[in-house]
């Protein structure tokens, strides 16, 4: 049995001390120089990095979907404006080819002017109508926007889960790779084996692995963010590197009680109730207003108390429908 002596066993455990005090010096190095580059980087960082309501913001903006439903929007508030308008008022002029001879003068021309109205509340039931079809077309405004809203923040969440996920990754290869160096430096005194050393290079290699996939899913999700925003596909996407649980909910400004498809429905019911009220109003008659002006000529060869007098008529005319299948 050989027999060994302390000189030697003193000598090694020196040598093992020296090469883990090596290690460690030069691993404080790195960990200084990556904390001098963190804190110089990390102003920049945080004024380029955006948050959740700027790209939300961002893709309510651009959204061509979202562009679609506000203009349908403002078409229907133009809408409650134009129904209140009456119909075209009636100018007519004619002159008399064949002039009319009558007891006060000869008849020149004639003029006349009309305007017809609906009946009463028509104009009242047509804005009720219009002003029912605008809320709906505005609950479903909110509704793409919520679902935009629920687009961005779903794909913002799983960007900044998968890129704390591949911190995590690289942290576990890091520290693989110190444990690598260490476990090297202790088969060269002897205490440990090349199994060690094989066992943490295969786990790095599985790590890398994982890492090189997690990036191209971090690349087809950046690829479907920028298509919710409607930018270009190769445009850098920032997410904060920290992020804490709101206490309010930032993203939804409107307030909206119950379900917004209910909601949607609800309107949709209330605009076809105005509808049929519309309807039996439209069914009822108009009524026209006029005043018809007749000029005559003055005779010459008598003189009585009215001649030349000029005919003043005003009219009340009806429209009734009677052939009321439209209605």
């Amino acid at each position: 049995m050989k027999v060994v002596k302390s000189n030697e066993v003193k000598t090694y455990n020196e040598s093992i001390v020296r090469s883990i005090f090596l290690l460690l010096i030069r691993r404080i190095k790195l960990c200084s120089c990556l904390l001098f580059c963190c804190l110089i980087l990390y102003p920049f960082h945080s004024v380029s990095a955006q948050t959740l309501e700027n790209y939300i913001a961002q893709a309510q903006t651009n959204n061509p979907n979202i562009q679609a439903y506000e203009l349908r929007y403002n078409i229907s508030q133009e809408k409650v404006n134009e129904v209140s308008a009456v119909p075209n008022t009636e100018i007519l002029a004619g002159y008399f080819l064949s002039e009319p001879e009558t007891r006060t003068g000869t008849q020149r021309a004639r003029f006349s002017v009309r305007q017809m109205l609906p009946w009463f509340g028509t104009h009242s039931q047509r804005e009720g109508y219009a002003s029912a079809m605008a809320e709906t077309d505005h609950v479903e405004y909110l509704i793409a926007k919520r679902k935009l809203t629920l687009q961005v923040t779903r794909s913002y969440y799983q960007l900044y889960g998968m890129q704390a996920q591949q911190g995590v990754l690289e942290e576990n290869i890091r520290l693989l790779r110190w444990y690598e160096e260490l476990s090297l430096t202790c088969v060269e005194v002897g205490k440990a084996s090349a199994v060690d050393v094989l066992r943490l290079q295969i786990r790095q290699n599985e790590l890398q692995q994982q890492k090189a996939l997690l990036e191209e899913q971090i690349t087809a999700e950046k690829v479907a963010f920028n298509g919710l925003l409607n930018g270009e596909i190769k445009d850098e996407v920032l997410v904060v590197s920290e992020m804490a649980i709101p206490k309010m909910d930032p993203v939804m400004e409107d307030s909206l009680q119950l379900n917004p498809e209910l909601m949607r429905f609800d309107k949709l019911y209330e605009s076809v109730s105005q509808a049929e009220l519309l309807d039996r109003k439209e069914n009822a008659p108009m009524i026209g207003v006029g005043l018809d002006y007749i000029p005559v000529e003055r005779r010459t060869d008598i003189d009585f108390s009215d001649n030349g007098k000029d005919v003043v008529m005003p009219m009340v005319t009806f429209s009734i429908p009677i052939f009321n299948n439209r209605y």
